[in-house]
């Protein structure tokens, strides 16, 4: 694991945590690894419910680290080098799109390029008063390379995201959330304590139930409704024989809140 690249549980929440402040958390070809691995090692820790992503420091994360490439260190930069294939399966926006726990962007701050797209392919976002989308890739001479693409005309609808790629504005957080690109905008002062609060609730839900709901909705992205219907039937008569569903019954019948084991 890197050390531009933290991980922590405290109790069935895992942060992962972009550690370059000094560099508003560019991203290196090291970091890149460390975010793939980390992200892997959440996802298949029993223990873990809700994965938790953000920043150090003042920003979330300015994309590749751009000083780098201009000095042929990183990403990108020897533009007349091309592979003989492309091989993305641990690129952190695939694994990122294929793990099962939820997860939550913590948008501390700014976003731009990179950290942008890393920022939507997370399942929820909830954003400081400070925090800020900066799509500029166009002004880059590149493109959203990393599920800007996918996930930009899903949230936002065509037009508005062919407007905010093509334009390469910068966002506010009001904005932001005016379009729908995060969930909510929380005082600096209550960041923190909002995040932790929606993380704990959603760990407090039965992990497998909340693991199969995030897997059909995924899929369901790309079925038509009958197919999903007949696949979330197929999830559904596992988690039938599960503890935690007996679990749930019991505790609905004797009106307490349930204890789920992920089992």
């Amino acid at each position: 694991m890197s050390e531009d690249l933290l991980y922590a549980k405290d109790g069935a929440i895992a942060t992962l945590t972009l550690n370059r402040p000094d560099r508003m958390n560019a991203i290196t070809a090291a970091m890149l690894d460390a975010l793939s691995e980390a992200l892997v090692d959440a996802d298949r820790d029993p223990a873990v419910r809700v994965i938790v992503l953000t920043g150090a420091g003042r920003g979330f994360c300015a994309g590749l680290d751009l000083k780098d490439v201009a000095s042929g260190q990183n990403i990108g930069s020897d533009a007349g080098a091309l592979p003989a294939r492309f091989d993305l399966r641990n690129a952190p926006p695939i694994v990122l799109h294929q793990v099962d726990k939820p997860t939550v962007c913590a948008l501390n701050g700014a976003a731009a390029g990179y950290g942008m797209d890393l920022a939507l392919g997370c399942d929820i976002r909830i954003a400081s008063e400070r925090a800020k989308f900066a799509a500029a890739f166009a002004k880059r001479g590149v493109l959203p390379e990393s599920g800007g693409t996918w996930l930009l005309p899903r949230l936002l609808g065509w037009a508005r995201a062919c407007e905010v790629a093509f334009t390469g504005r910068t966002l506010s957080a009001a904005e932001c959330l005016e379009l729908g690109l995060v969930n909510r905008v929380v005082p600096e002062e209550l960041f923190a304590k909002e995040v932790r609060a929606l993380a704990e609730e959603i760990a407090a839900n039965a992990p497998l139930a909340v693991q199969a709901t995030k897997r059909m909705m995924r899929l369901g992205l790309e079925e038509s409704f009958e197919s999903n219907v007949h696949q979330v039937y197929l999830q559904l008569l596992p988690l039938f024989r599960t503890r935690d569903f007996q679990e749930g019954v019991r505790a609905f019948l004797e009106r307490r809140p349930p204890r789920f084991e992920g089992r």
